[in-house]
């Protein structure tokens, strides 16, 4: 499913991620866990194509496909983007609708 290899990322020149490794096969749940300024926000925005991060080296697969190559609205309709644990509030939307209308758009 999501098959990361040897990344190295940077940011303003600064690189954050030397040589990250990491496999989920689907169905499966993992927890990135780190010290602050460990680089785990990075791995998720350099993952979702933040533009600010420059990927130096490695790939990202997601079911088979490279998606390093891919804008961060492609890899949102593959399913890759960032939601935040308290999500901004629209009056109106419950969460369920949100989600449900999130994934009508995916299909």
């Amino acid at each position: 499913m999501l098959q990361i290899k040897d990344l190295h990322a940077s940011i303003n020149g600064k690189e954050i991620l030397k040589g990250i490794n990491l496999n989920v096969q689907d169905g499966e749940i993992h927890a990135v866990m780190g010290l602050n300024g460990a680089g785990k926000s990075t791995l998720s925005n350099v993952i979702v194509g933040h533009p600010a991060y420059e990927v130096t080296q490695g790939t990202i697969n997601f079911n088979g496909k490279n998606i390093l190559t891919l804008k961060p609205e492609e890899r949102a309709h593959e399913g890759i983007f960032l939601s935040f644990q308290q999500p901004t509030e629209i009056p109106g939307v419950s969460m369920v609708n949100f989600m449900r209308a999130a994934l009508n758009a995916k299909r």
